[in-house]
C-alpha cells in the first residue's frame, strides 16, 4: 500500500527544519567554534550585524556543491549572501563561509554570488562583500573541465560603477575575495587579516622567496606601500561601521544623488580658520584640522590616509550635502604631488564623478616632486592620467587656494581655466609657474639671463620671479572668481554646493569616468 503523501503542514515543517539546520550548523558546529576561537565571526553573523535587524533575506540557502561526493558537507557551497536594509536603505551583501571547505571558490558558490550581485545591479542598490577565502577549491579546479568553470567575474568588470561596491577583508584572503577588493570603491581590512593574490607557501614553492603572511599582505603593507585598501579596522565591528559610514555618503546607484542631511545649512564666520595656516610657506601644518572646521560636525572619512600622504582624499558633508575633498597636506613632502598621489586622486575623482558627488579642492601645493625616483615611477603618465580624469569630470569642482599653488600642480588640483564651477583664493596666497625662491636660482643659472642686454634687464627678469605671485593679478583678469576672507570659507563652499546642482545620468546611462578602472 502506497504511503500517504505529506500534508502541506508537514512540507512546511520539513522546510523549516532544513533551513534551521543549514543556518545554525553551517559547515559544522565544530568549525563554527573554531572560527569563534580565532576571534572571528561567521559570515552569517557578519551579515546580521551589517543589515538592520530582521531585514536580511538569504538567497540560495539550499545550494550545495555540484560534486556528488561532497554535497552532504557543503551547505551553501562556501558562499552566503542575500539582501536587506542598511540604515533603512536597501542593499545586497555576500561573503565567504570558511566553515565550508575554507570558503573556497567553486561552481555553485560562484553562481550564487553572481546571482546576488546581478539582483543588486538590477535593483540599483549597493553590494557589500566580506572576504575570507582560501582561493579556488581543489581538486575541483584542476584540469581543463574544472578550471574553465570558474573564471574571474566579468560581471564586476562591467559594473561601470552603476552601484557602489564595498569589501571588508576579514581573514586570510586569496584569489576571489581579493579580486572583489580590487573591483571595489571602498576596501577596509581588519588587522590580523591578509590580502593577497597568492599565499606565502605558493610563492616559496614558485620562487624560493620566504615571506610571512603579514609582510606579504598585512594591513600596514597595504596602508603604506600598495594603497590597495582605503582604511584599516581594529575589528570586524569597526569594519562594518566604516562600510556603513562610506555608504552613507553615496547614493544607492549612479542614477541618483546622495541623500542630504537636513539642519546643516548654517555657515557662521570662523576667524580662527586662518590661524591654522602659517603665513610662512615653508612651515608645515595639519590640513585635517582645516577640513574639520569646514565640514559638518567636523566629520569625514579619509580614504588611503597613509598612501600618497601629501594629498588628502576624504568624503564629508557641507550643508548636509556629500562632498569629495582633495586637499594638499604640507606635513608630507610639503604637499608636493607624486606618482602615488596621482593614482590616489584619479581613483577618488572617478568615484565622485560616478556617484554624483561634488568635489572641494583645498590647495597649498609647491608643485610636483622632482627626482629620478618619481620620474622612474612613471610620474609623467600618472600625472597626465590624473589630468585626463579632471578634464572628463562633470560634477562641480570648487577650488580654494589657501597659501600657495605653483606649477602644473596648480592646474592638476583644479586651478583656474580648468572648467571649474568656482575658483577662489585667500588673500596672500601665491600662484605662479614655480616657487619664487626656486625661480631666482633657476633664472640665475639659465642662459636666458645671459641674453639680457644689461644688468638692469637681467635684474628685471629676476624680479619677475619674486613679485606678482599674490592672487590679485589672477583676480584682475578674471582667472579667479573671487578672493575671499578665510573666515568665510565654509560659507563660500556651502553656497557653491547649493548653487551648482548635479543632474545624474538617465537610467541605463553612465558617465565616461564611471568606466575607468577602479584600481588605477
Amino acid at each position: 500500500m502506497a504511503a500517504n503523501p505529506p500534508t502541506p503542514q508537514q512540507i512546511r515543517d520539513d522546510l523549516a527544519l532544513r533551513r534551521q539546520k543549514v543556518v545554525s550548523e553551517m559547515g559544522s558546529p565544530e568549525r563554527i567554534d573554531r572560527q569563534h576561537a580565532r576571534g572571528r565571526l561567521t559570515i552569517r553573523e557578519r551579515l546580521d550585524r551589517l543589515f538592520d535587524p530582521g531585514s536580511f533575506r538569504e538567497i540560495g540557502t539550499f545550494a550545495v556543491s555540484e560534486v556528488p561526493e561532497v554535497r552532504d558537507r557543503t551547505p551553501g557551497d562556501g558562499k552566503i549572501g542575500g539582501w536587506g536594509a542598511i540604515d533603512g536603505r536597501p542593499a545586497a551583501a555576500a561573503g565567504d563561509d570558511v566553515t565550508v571547505l575554507h570558503g573556497s571558490s567553486s561552481v555553485v558558490g560562484g553562481k550564487r554570488m553572481k546571482r546576488i550581485y546581478e539582483q543588486a545591479l538590477r535593483q540599483g542598490v549597493p553590494y557589500i562583500y566580506f572576504g575570507e577565502t582560501g582561493g579556488a577549491r581543489l581538486p575541483d579546479a584542476l584540469g581543463s573541465e574544472g578550471f574553465s568553470k570558474i573564471p574571474p567575474g566579468l560581471e564586476m568588470g562591467r559594473r561601470r560603477r552603476r552601484i557602489p561596491l564595498a569589501t571588508a577583508i576579514v581573514g586570510e584572503s586569496f584569489g576571489g575575495s581579493s579580486f572583489h577588493s580590487a573591483f571595489s570603491d571602498f576596501t577596509v581590512q581588519v588587522r590580523g587579516s591578509a590580502l593577497n593574490v597568492s599565499s606565502p607557501r605558493v610563492i616559496e614553492i614558485a620562487t624560493g622567496e620566504k615571506i610571512s603572511l603579514q609582510d606579504l599582505g598585512g594591513v600596514d603593507i597595504h596602508l603604506d606601500l600598495t594603497g590597495q585598501i582605503d582604511q584599516a579596522a581594529d575589528d570586524e565591528d569597526d569594519a562594518i561601521d566604516q562600510m556603513k559610514q562610506f555608504l552613507s555618503y553615496l547614493p544607492s546607484n549612479c542614477w541618483e544623488t546622495p541623500p542630504i542631511r537636513a539642519g546643516y545649512d548654517q555657515a557662521d564666520p570662523d576667524p580662527a580658520l586662518a590661524d591654522l595656516v602659517p603665513s610662512r610657506r615653508q612651515r608645515a601644518y595639519d590640513m585635517h584640522r582645516v577640513i574639520r572646521r569646514i565640514v559638518d560636525d567636523g566629520e569625514m572619512l579619509e580614504l588611503k590616509p597613509r598612501f600618497g600622504r601629501s594629498l588628502i582624499t576624504a568624503l564629508a558633508r557641507i550643508g548636509g550635502h556629500s562632498v569629495g575633498i582633495l586637499a594638499s597636506n604640507p606635513m608630507f613632502n610639503a604637499g608636493a604631488l607624486d606618482p602615488n598621489t596621482c593614482d590616489k586622486a584619479t581613483q577618488f575623482v572617478c568615484m565622485c564623478e560616478a556617484f554624483n558627488i561634488p568635489t572641494i579642492w583645498l590647495q597649498d601645493v609647491p608643485g610636483f616632486i622632482v627626482g629620478s625616483q618619481p620620474e622612474h615611477a612613471r610620474l609623467l603618465h600618472k600625472a597626465i592620467m590624473f589630468l585626463e580624469a579632471l578634464a572628463l569630470m562633470t560634477v562641480p569642482r570648487i577650488t580654494v587656494v589657501m597659501r600657495k599653488a605653483f606649477g602644473l600642480a596648480y592646474f592638476s588640483l583644479s586651478g583656474a581655466s580648468m572648467d571649474n564651477a568656482l575658483v577662489t583664493a585667500w588673500p596672500g596666497a601665491e600662484i605662479s609657474f614655480m616657487d619664487p625662491g626656486v625661480g631666482v636660482n633657476v633664472v640665475h643659472a639659465r642662459d636666458i639671463t645671459e641674453a639680457a642686454d644689461s644688468d638692469a634687464e637681467r635684474q628685471h627678469l629676476i624680479d619677475q620671479w619674486t613679485l606678482g605671485h599674490e592672487p590679485w593679478g589672477a583676480a584682475g583678469i578674471m582667472n579667479l572668481d573671487e578672493i575671499i576672507d578665510p573666515a568665510d570659507t565654509r560659507r563660500w563652499l556651502l553656497e557653491a554646493v547649493q548653487r551648482f546642482p548635479i543632474t545624474p545620468p538617465r537610467r541605463g546611462e553612465t558617465k565616461e569616468l564611471a568606466s575607468w578602472p577602479t584600481c588605477v
